[in-house]
């Protein structure tokens, strides 16, 4: 198995993710467009998720159900990601930008907030930059 990591670009919180995800819809998924296929696309068939970057913190995974060739309006190719529904709030981890999407080992991926969890209730509703900070002190 196997994940990737993709950025949410103007998207600063999973509300907003999520009617970002009702928007465009393939074959009953939301869908997350980008440019090239991953070259290990089997591994992430595998049970892997797309972890999203919001607002400079990794903040949930969504589970990846496809991976799909397509051709764009220009002619050029690119590659539809079809995810699950569910939008899993994961231990926030701070993100340097970066372009396009990541692969992720599943050792380096963060766990999944446990609803009811004392150590983390509440880390979802926190600004962004508060939870970077409390992120970057190790605190959370």
């Amino acid at each position: 198995m196997l994940h990737l990591i993709k950025l949410a670009v103007g998207c600063p919180t999973l509300d907003m993710l999520a009617t970002r995800m009702q928007e465009q819809r393939v074959d009953g998924h939301g869908v997350i467009h980008t440019r090239t296929m991953p070259k290990r696309a089997t591994e992430i068939l595998s049970g892997g998720s797309i972890y999203r970057v919001l607002d400079g913190m990794m903040l949930c995974r969504q589970p990846i159900t496809d991976l799909r060739a397509v051709k764009r309006a220009d002619g050029s190719s690119g590659t539809l990601i079809l995810v699950s529904d569910d939008i899993i709030p994961v231990s926030p981890r701070p993100v340097r930008p970066f372009q396009g999407w990541r692969y992720l080992e599943p050792d380096d991926a963060p766990g999944d907030l446990r609803a009811g969890d004392p150590a983390t209730q509440g880390l979802e509703n926190l600004p962004p930059s508060l939870r970077r900070a409390l992120a970057g002190l190790a605190l959370i």
